[in-house]
């Protein structure tokens, strides 16, 4: 899971800093930095946003008054160096506040905060009209949400289906059980593992993680798979 994110800052310097970082974070695609709220706003009227660092003071424009200006509001990080401006920052329903200078703890603190957000809302939307299997576990049948899933693991004759709310022990090959699940949202990555991609916190060459698990890539398809990870 990756959310689209901008900044948005007359302070070439602040801008700088919290671009790189936005760059460096595994859950965050950088859409671009933005000196003034009008080039921010014609960005956002082009390009899906789920996420924005604003300022407030800056010229002409204030971050207010870009966020005045949207119908549809992305989820909003406040940055300045006024305490000041707290109170009425959530108003706007804004994630959090930020006070410049940006220090790193902090920033990491407002993205967990915009991921655990993006997932509720997603979660919620699946639970309403998301596909969903029916599975076989324990002698009952269960409804599972897809979105749910975190990762499907081989074990011997069975399959371990790995879901936020359990693990359900289902008798099916992983190439049956892969061929039932949204190809667009899950990766066979290793011969004993299948990963939701919406669930990756970070990866490398080596293995993925999600929710704390290392999970190990295919030394035979690793390019492949990395490929596929840095462009979800």
């Amino acid at each position: 899971m990756k959310l689209n994110t901008i900044v948005v800052d007359d302070s070439s310097i602040q801008r700088i800093t919290i671009a790189k970082l936005i760059s460096e974070h595994p859950n965050l695609k950088l859409g671009g930095d933005f000196s003034n709220a009008l080039e921010a706003k014609n960005y956002i009227s082009n390009h899906p946003v789920d996420l924005i660092f604003l300022d407030i003071e800056m010229p002409h424009i204030t971050g207010f008054d870009l966020l005045d200006g949207l119908k549809i509001k992305p989820q909003i990080v406040f940055i300045t160096s006024k305490a000041d401006y707290a109170v009425k920052a959530f108003e706007y329903s804004a994630l959090d506040f930020l006070q410049k200078p940006i220090k790193k703890e902090r920033f990491l603190t407002s993205v967990k905060k915009a991921l655990e957000m993006y997932q509720l809302k997603h979660e919620h939307i699946h639970d309403d009209h998301g596909p969903h299997l029916i599975i076989k576990s324990n002698l009952k049948k269960i409804k599972i949400y897809t979105s749910h899933i975190k990762w499907v693991e081989a074990f011997g004759d069975y399959i371990k289906v790995v879901t936020y709310e359990d693990t359900h022990l289902v008798l099916s090959t992983m190439k049956a059980f892969e061929n039932e699940l949204p190809n667009n949202h899950f990766l066979r990555i290793h011969k004993s593992y299948i990963i939701n991609l919406d669930k990756v916190e970070r990866f490398n060459s080596k293995q993925v993680e999600i929710d704390g698990e290392k999970i190990p890539l295919s030394r035979n398809k690793k390019e492949e798979i990395i490929t596929i990870l840095e462009n979800y």
